[in-house]
């Protein structure tokens, strides 16, 4: 197998196929990184004397030969290449000769994986940030368009008070607010480099590394050498924990959805193209969408205590254990892609029931309106509540006319901010602008 530090003495294929694993396959997802790390280093070795304007020149035109290679889809990691790394390198080295050989000067292959997988990340969270947005705005058209229809609110999953499909959309927009906090976060300790650091202790090179930095975009270097290889790790860590936030949200949604979808609930429904039958029983409508991103959803929060077991114990630096948090975060990744997208998709698809309360089975949810309502005519708080507590009992409990088809949020008095009759929606969606911004 070629690779960058064979020196006359190969592995066995066994111990090659063992160390390698899945690298091959996850690398190409860094492919594109790699060279625009390398595009950037050797920028820098020119610029403090260690590459020719000449050799810079060919080694920019053969790093770009490559780079249109990765966007047309044509690159490979070759089977007897062991990473992307590897691949570049004799790519450039078959093209140019021992020329290529010098773009590796000042740096280790432990620095240029932390560099390749920042600057994915940084590219993933962005574009999980913009999935987030587009449902944020589903949402919230959601709560703004239904704020007036009537949901019964659940706990202990007990009919309890009244709410809205106003006030429940727009708390799942809400807590993709708390979520963009953290991946925010995430995005920050993700945003420094690491190029430069070499092997976790840097090299007598006289490298810029304040070059680098503003070339690939970074916030700033990862300064001490040493502890940019303490950020392998970390970086997927508070990235998976940004994507375990998220998956919360989502799991509850999700969660939520089966239920309402149920025909014991009524609640929402979806047309027929966006869920499933059964293969005996015709009448069935699955939410199996809702139910695969559920689960879907509990491995995405799985990945940070899988991270967190990986590097925990591991003294500081490089260490081989650090090549399977690919294995863990890029499905995680993807899946997160995927629920964010989806979620979005059928959201955009629901159908609401304007007539739940019209069931005289949700009647009592409106004691507490009606405690308070008697407790503002002067009873003493726990007398009314007594006393609508034996109306409950004896089956006479009666809110209004009666009727709680036709009271609206508005009817109830529910001024404070946050509450069905004052929803906020501009408000949150200000929290939502300013919580990420690039």
């Amino acid at each position: 197998m070629a690779t960058l530090w064979n020196k006359g003495i190969s592995c066995t294929a066994e111990v090659e196929k063992f160390t390698v694993g899945k690298d091959r396959e996850l690398d190409l997802r860094l492919a594109r990184y790699d060279v625009m790390g390398s595009l950037a280093h050797i920028k820098m070795l020119n610029r403090v004397g260690l590459l020719s304007d000449d050799e810079l020149k060919v080694l920019t035109g053969g790093l770009e030969d490559i780079l249109g290679r990765i966007d047309r889809g044509e690159f490979v990691i070759e089977d007897n290449v062991e990473d992307i790394h590897s691949q570049v390198e004799l790519l450039l080295t078959g093209s140019l000769g021992e020329v290529g050989k010098k773009i590796h000067a000042g740096r280790s292959r432990n620095d240029q994986v932390l560099t390749d997988i920042k600057l994915f990340l940084k590219d993933e969270i962005l574009l999980v940030r913009k999935e987030v947005l587009q449902l944020f705005g589903v949402l919230q058209g959601l709560s703004d368009t239904y704020c007036d229809v009537m949901l019964p609110g659940y706990t202990h999953f007990q009919i309890a008070m009244p709410s809205s499909f106003g006030l429940w959309f727009g708390a799942y927009a809400e807590s993709l607010v708390n979520d963009m906090y953290v991946l925010k976060g995430a995005y920050d300790v993700v945003n420094r480099n690491p190029l430069g650091s070499a092997a976790g202790y840097g090299n007598s090179f006289p490298l810029d590394r304040e070059y680098t930095t503003e070339l690939l975009g970074f916030a700033s270097p990862d300064y001490n050498s040493a502890a940019a290889q303490l950020s392998r790790g970390k970086a997927e860590l508070c990235t998976a924990a940004a994507l375990g936030s998220i998956a919360l949200t989502l799991n509850k949604l999700a969660s939520d959805c089966c239920i309402y979808m149920c025909p014991n609930f009524r609640f929402i429904s979806f047309p027929d193209s966006l869920t499933t039958g059964s293969s005996i029983m015709p009448h069935k409508k699955n939410p199996d969408v809702w139910e695969i991103m559920r689960g879907e959803c509990n491995c995405i929060m799985s990945v940070y205590n899988q991270i967190a077991l990986l590097c925990g114990n591991l003294p500081h630096g490089y260490h081989r254990d650090s090549q399977l948090l690919k294995d863990i975060l890029f499905p995680a990744l993807e899946k997160m892609h995927s629920c964010l997208g989806m979620a979005a998709y059928m959201l955009e698809n629901v159908q609401v029931n304007k007539d739940i309360l019209s069931d005289g089975l949700y009647d009592n949810m409106f004691t507490v309106e009606e405690v308070n309502r008697r407790v503002l005519q002067g009873t003493p708080f726990r007398e009314a509540y007594r006393q609508v507590g034996i109306e409950v009992n004896s089956g006479n409990f009666h809110y209004g006319n009666g009727s709680g088809s036709t009271i609206k949020p508005s009817d109830l008095g529910h001024t404070h901010c946050g509450s069905i009759g004052n929803l906020c929606n501009d408000r949150i969606a200000q929290l939502m602008e300013n919580a990420f911004k690039v």
